[in-house]
C-alpha cells in the first residue's frame, strides 16, 4: 500500500471518519512497545502554552473512549482514564497507508489501525 504524509487537517480529518469504531494504537518508544485498544468516541486537541521542560508537548491530540491496555501478550488491563494522549511537536509527521495512521515524533511512533 501506498504511504502518504498528510497535514495535520488531512490527518485530523480522516481520522475523525474512524468515530465510533475501534482502534488499535500502538506505541514505540525506544525499546518500549506499548498497545492499546480503544472505543473511539471522540477527538480532540489541546494546547499548553505554558510548558517549561521538554517532557510535556505544547499539543496534545486526545482519543476519548473506554479502552484497555495490554499488559502481557493478549492480557489488558481496563486504561485508568477514557483518554489516550498523543503528545504532538510542530515537527510531528502524520502518514496514512490506506489501513493505518502513523504519528511520528520525536519521542515515539504511534501507529493508529482499525481493529
Amino acid at each position: 500500500m501506498e504511504q502518504h504524509f498528510l497535514s495535520v487537517e488531512e490527518f485530523n480529518e480522516q481520522l475523525k471518519q474512524w468515530h465510533g469504531q475501534t482502534v488499535k494504537i500502538t506505541k514505540h518508544e525506544m525499546d518500549d512497545l506499548d498497545k492499546t485498544l480503544l472505543n473511539l468516541n471522540t477527538i480532540s486537541y489541546s494546547t499548553d502554552a505554558g510548558t517549561i521542560d521538554d517532557y510535556k508537548s505544547m499539543h496534545t491530540l486526545n482519543l476519548n473512549g473506554d479502552g484497555k491496555i495490554e499488559t502481557t501478550a493478549n492480557q489488558f488491563e481496563p486504561l485508568p482514564s477514557a483518554l489516550y494522549e498523543i503528545p504532538l511537536e510542530d515537527t510531528s509527521l502524520y502518514e496514512f497507508d490506506g489501513t493505518r495512521f502513523i504519528v511520528s515524533t520525536d519521542r515515539a511512533v504511534y501507529k493508529i489501525e482499525l481493529t
